[in-house]
């Protein structure tokens, strides 16, 4: 029996399966079963399945109790080799690949359905296309052409390999979900905003809404920022918005109870009574966890603003009883990420160790200032070189050259359109359209919601980074700089959630979380001590598997906790 066995709905119900051989076309018949557990069942030995999507097939198999090893998702394995041929934005559907496989028209993908509860699909929209196993194989055996075609094959199989667990991951995470106390979130919440009134804003948010309007003398309505702005230059103030940090900086009684109302307001909107009734269900919250939802391979959700849990409201994270929850975040990730990809000697030595690296950075080329060290190191990924990061920047240059000169690289190459790829091969597009996430991560300052807070972090609520796709080369090659070490640590954290998963599967404990460089694992109390043990074991094998024999280590702050908030 072949390892490989590809695995498709059937036209007229059911699915269809067959093996696979070492050309990635079919081996053997195509069988037919009446359901996909069935058919994976009937085949445990299988070590992998090929599928055209993770997110179509494996909740499937996740709510008959059928757990699967591996998979190679056809996709998302689709979406990597676009990006990697300077194709990206293409259809990346089975059905499209297979189209330009045979050199006929591609049609459009399927869109992204919304997870907000409520929501429909639009009418008209393109729907997904029937693709045999026949077909579907041909497509893999493509791939595997193009995979070889590749400068790097092996690492792109690797990117490959693991952008597909990582879809098992996010599928299983979206099935467990994170433990949520309702009762504990209606009593914070009726902390911070008091009572809820029928029709209108809560108690505390009133109150603050009156104190603004009598620090201004008149009536304003502090959820509308052209009211607020207005308001401001009545009084003889001119602010270009209402954005905490230009607002804090004003002197005026309005400040004070605006700032407040805003933090409150963001919280009664995001995670509010209503949030609360829409996605916690018997005593789990359940975002959509969607695996490379960025250009950057980082994660997004779809609906709920699971990436955006407010400290205060994390209070209502709680473990089941007799359980824990294993919070981990990566130290100091970028950095290390900078030395193992750049091979700089110097950063590699002292990434090399669990101790403070910006600390180390600091005692080799600023004299001892921390603070300063972590300037520099953050403001040569990100791109801020001028004024005193330029100094920075300088200081930074001559202890630790290829480091500088790793991004200074990339942010010329995208500066001038040329692709920008990941470690592993994970490609940033000449000029693309990114989200707050890619503001973020490019030092762009990302879109600001009325209330204050930054929208994006999940799909569909994103912005357009502006400048990015245009002409403003600068904005490009800054975020070009960013994306050679924050994608290439997304494809690290692939590999360490591909290996701490193998280990939970032969416990109780669950994934239940993740986000960038932060995981929580939920489990049993008596099985703390061998996950935090496996978090680490997992972070070392993902950095050799990711970047080859360096002395680079990724270690973790590791809490365990019963409520999240606890944990930081």
């Amino acid at each position: 029996m072949t390892d490989r066995w590809v695995l498709a709905p059937a036209e007229e119900g059911g699915v269809e399966f067959a093996p696979l051989g070492p050309d990635g076309l079919l081996a053997g018949p195509v069988r037919r079963a009446p359901d996909s557990a069935e058919a994976v069942r009937g085949l445990p030995d299988v070590a992998r399945w090929v599928w055209r999507s993770t997110a179509e097939m494996y909740p499937r198999l996740l709510a008959t109790g059928v757990r699967v090893e591996r998979c190679y998702d056809i996709e998302a394995a689709e979406t990597l080799l676009l990006g990697h041929e300077g194709r990206y934005g293409e259809p990346r559907s089975a059905a499209a690949a297979l189209a330009r496989l045979r050199g006929g028209p591609v049609p459009p993908d399927p869109r992204q359905r919304s997870a907000e509860p409520g929501s429909q699909s639009p009418l008209f929209e393109p729907q997904t296309v029937h693709v045999p196993p026949a077909d579907l194989a041909k497509v893999h055996a493509e791939q595997q052409r193009r995979h070889d075609a590749t400068a790097q094959p092996d690492r792109m199989r690797l990117l490959t390999a693991a952008e597909s667990a990582g879809m098992l991951v996010a599928a299983e995470m979206n099935r467990s979900g994170l433990p949520w106390s309702a009762d504990v979130h209606r009593r914070v919440l009726h902390e911070l905003l008091g009572e809820r009134y029928a029709g209108g804003e809560p108690r505390r948010l009133a109150e603050l809404a009156d104190e603004v309007s009598a620090a201004f003398g008149r009536r304003v309505r502090p959820d509308l920022p052209a009211d607020v702005i207005k308001a401001f230059a009545q009084a003889g103030i001119k602010v270009k918005s209402t954005r905490r940090w230009e607002i804090e900086s004003v002197d005026h009684p309005a400040v004070k109870p605006l700032v407040e109302y805003k933090k409150l307001y963001r919280i009664w909107v995001a995670h509010g009574w209503s949030w609360l009734q829409d996605w916690v269900r018997d005593g789990r919250f359940r975002p959509e966890f969607l695996a490379g939802g960025t250009v950057t391979g980082r994660w997004v959700t779809n609906g709920g603003g699971g990436l955006q849990i407010p400290k205060v409201i994390r209070r209502a994270v709680v473990a089941d009883p007799g359980w824990r929850l294993v919070v981990a975040d990566a130290d100091q990730m970028e950095p290390r990420v900078l030395a193992a990809i750049s091979r700089d000697p110097g950063l590699m030595e002292v990434a090399g160790r669990e101790s403070d690296l910006y600390q180390a950075v600091s005692d080799r080329a600023f004299s001892g200032d921390r603070a300063q060290a972590k300037l520099a190191v953050l403001g040569a990924v990100y791109g801020q070189t001028s004024g005193d990061g330029l100094k920075n920047l300088a200081a930074l240059r001559r202890r630790f050259p290829r480091a500088v000169a790793y991004v200074d690289d990339a942010a010329r190459a995208g500066e001038e359109g040329r692709l920008v790829r990941t470690w592993l091969g994970r490609t940033c597009p000449p000029a693309a359209g990114a989200g707050d996430d890619a503001a973020e991560e490019a030092g762009i300052p990302a879109t600001e919601d009325e209330s204050g807070g930054q929208a994006g972090g999940q799909a569909g609520g994103q912005e357009w980074v502006p400048g990015y796709a245009s002409s403003n080369a600068r904005a490009r090659g800054r975020f070009a700089r960013n994306f050679v070490v924050q994608g290439s640590a997304a494809d690290w954290a692939l590999l360490l959630l591909a290996a701490l998963r193998r280990t939970c599967a032969d416990l109780a404990a669950e994934l239940v979380f993740f986000q960038h460089d932060e995981v929580i694992v939920h489990c049993p109390e008596e099985e703390t001590e061998t996950v935090v043990a496996a978090i680490r074991e997992a972070a070392d094998l993902a950095g050799r598997l990711t970047f080859g024999q360096t002395p680079v280590r990724f270690p973790f702050t590791t809490a365990v906790v019963e409520c999240y908030a606890d944990a930081k």
